[in-house]
């Protein structure tokens, strides 16, 4: 894995900026990159999406984005954020909805984070599921494929109340865990599953002990490929060094100038026909 400062295509400013010299100097040669050149047919496209998490970076990542023109997919669930409340309450209303104005997409991420834990043998389809979030945080219960459609389908409702804008019929389970099973039955309730390509998760859950910033950030600009879907959050509480802070700006403009240009999941091709047939 190289280290931050031989990423290729990235500008010197930039690689000192993602080793944690953070400062308000850099948004303007940033902007300015990303401007420099008209627009054009997408031609190499990647697709940012992120989950929902504490939420203490939001306002960052909502700056970036609007800065950089990039158009995301946003995955809610009703995760604890840092202010004690959740991530689709009330008080983050206002910050989704203006996501919606600036163009991004969103999709449902199950409303309780509720993790697969497995399939339960028998006639009717049942999964083991455990929640992550709300009252019930942290027990195993089964559910029946009714029960998780009404849960990825309360978030999904809960998205489009708050942001006035009808959301994808997507979801993206917690963890990316699923069975084919639990895929079929989620189908059939209405929403197709998204997951990432490998070389699309940035690593922002990882510890920064041993995934650095630099490392993360590195490694993304030289495996990422056209039509590759990545991942990062909003929020890891685990994370002592955030990622975002350090990686997010510096990986849209290092992307842009390897000409890359960025997607929302509406228009990805493999989605093209199920969005359709599910207005």
């Amino acid at each position: 894995m190289r280290a931050a400062e031989n990423a290729p295509g990235l500008p010197a400013s930039l690689r000192r900026f993602a080793s944690g010299a953070v400062a308000l100097a850099f948004a303007a040669p940033l902007a300015a990159l990303s401007q420099s050149a008209p627009a054009a047919a997408c031609t190499k496209p990647v697709y940012l999406t992120f989950d929902t998490g504490h939420m203490g970076i939001a306002p960052l990542v909502a700056d970036v984005l609007k800065r950089q023109d990039v158009r995301v997919t946003f995955f809610g669930a009703a995760e604890k954020t840092v202010d004690g409340g959740d991530s689709l309450d009330n008080h983050w209303a206002a910050w989704w909805k203006a996501r919606a104005g600036e163009g991004h997409e969103f999709a449902s991420h199950t409303y309780d984070h509720a993790y697969w834990r497995g399939d339960v043998k028998g006639i009717e389809p049942r999964f083991r599921i455990r929640p992550s979030a709300g009252a019930f945080a942290g027990r195993e219960f089964t559910w029946t494929a009714a029960q998780y459609c009404a849960n990825v389908k309360e978030a999904s409702d809960r998205l489009q109340h708050i942001t006035g804008k009808k959301p994808l019929p997507l979801f993206r389970a917690p963890g990316g865990k699923t069975s084919p099973k639990l895929l079929s039955e989620a189908r059939a309730c209405g929403y197709a599953h998204v997951g990432w390509a490998p070389a699309g998760f940035l690593g922002d859950e990882l510890p920064s002990e041993t995934a650095s910033n630099d490392k993360l950030l590195a490694k993304a600009l030289a495996d990422i490929r056209p039509g590759d879907i990545l991942l990062a959050h909003l929020g890891i509480w685990s994370r002592k060094d955030p990622w975002a802070p350090a990686v997010l700006e510096p990986l849209i403009v290092g992307l842009k100038s390897q000409g890359f240009c960025f997607e929302t999941l509406r228009r990805h091709p493999d989605y093209q026909a199920w969005l359709s047939a599910h207005p």
